[in-house]
């Protein structure tokens, strides 16, 4: 029976992450490719992950050939991630180092500079400046490194408070300043997250709704119907690059690049 839930719980997550992973996969297929030692074309993206915490994520894009580094706060995660690297056969590939964004600049001497891709996914929600943590990822990008920023987005959060009878969190919700004292989560629109990263000197976004129907689809529904699973996973895409479903998203991905 554990075996069955956790099976669940990797499908559920694999729904969940598929927009996403899709997206970035993409994204990272198209950045100019390195001259390597063995010829042109052949050396490795390095990637960083920042908050990459256990490596969902970057344990794939390691499998894609790429360096990757994750900078996490958490020493238990960073544990979780070694173990993972290694059972998939790609710890050569993945490094992982204790910091957050305050961080970076002391973990330059690291190599955590002039990378061709950063991952920031769940971060800016949790930092008191995040037009100042967008420049700090902005700094740590080469000149047409790729941005892969996920983030919780207002209109479905103001969605799950009303629903949950949060009356009032859901009305605070809906103005941005209620994210101005520290500790308070940030919420933000697919335009604010857009306005956020012109300002920041990226490139305009492409964005994709995230997680549109996932988290209001009963769970018992997506693991136990045969083949729920994959069909939730191909609406979920269908819609990801509809605007009109931006709003309903609990999330929002953004892929942009430093100019």
């Amino acid at each position: 029976m554990v075996g069955a839930r956790e099976s669940h719980s990797q499908t559920r997550s694999r729904t969940r992450t598929a927009v996403v992973w899709s997206a970035l996969s993409e994204g990272l297929g198209r950045l100019a490719p390195h001259d390597g030692p063995d010829g042109p074309g052949a050396a490795p993206l390095h990637v960083l992950d920042i908050g990459g915490g256990t490596g969902g994520f970057a344990v794939r894009v390691a499998e894609l050939g790429h360096r990757v580094t994750v900078v996490d706060p958490s020493p238990d995660a960073l544990a979780i991630l070694d173990r993972r690297s290694r059972e998939t056969g790609v710890d050569d590939r993945v490094t992982g180092l204790q910091g957050d964004l305050s961080s970076l600049d002391a973990l330059r001497e690291e190599g955590v500079e002039g990378l061709d891709a950063v991952l920031c996914h769940g971060v800016l929600e949790i930092v008191d400046d995040p037009a100042a943590a967008l420049a700090v990822l902005r700094d740590v990008l080469r000149p047409g490194g790729l941005l892969s920023l996920l983030c919780a987005q207002r209109h479905a959060a103001v969605l799950a408070r009303a629903m949950a009878g949060h009356f009032e969190q859901a009305l605070a919700t809906l103005d941005p300043a209620a994210d101005g004292p520290v500790g308070t989560p940030h919420r933000f629109t697919a335009d604010e997250l857009a306005d956020l990263l012109l300002a920041a000197g990226f490139a305009q976004p492409a964005l994709h709704a995230v997680r549109v129907f996932s988290d209001l689809v009963p769970s018992s529904l997506v693991d136990l119907e045969p083949g729920a699973a994959a069909a939730l996973a191909l609406l979920e895409e269908a819609v990801a690059q509809r605007p009109e479903y931006l709003t309903l998203a609990t999330q929002v991905h953004a892929l942009t690049l430093r100019t």
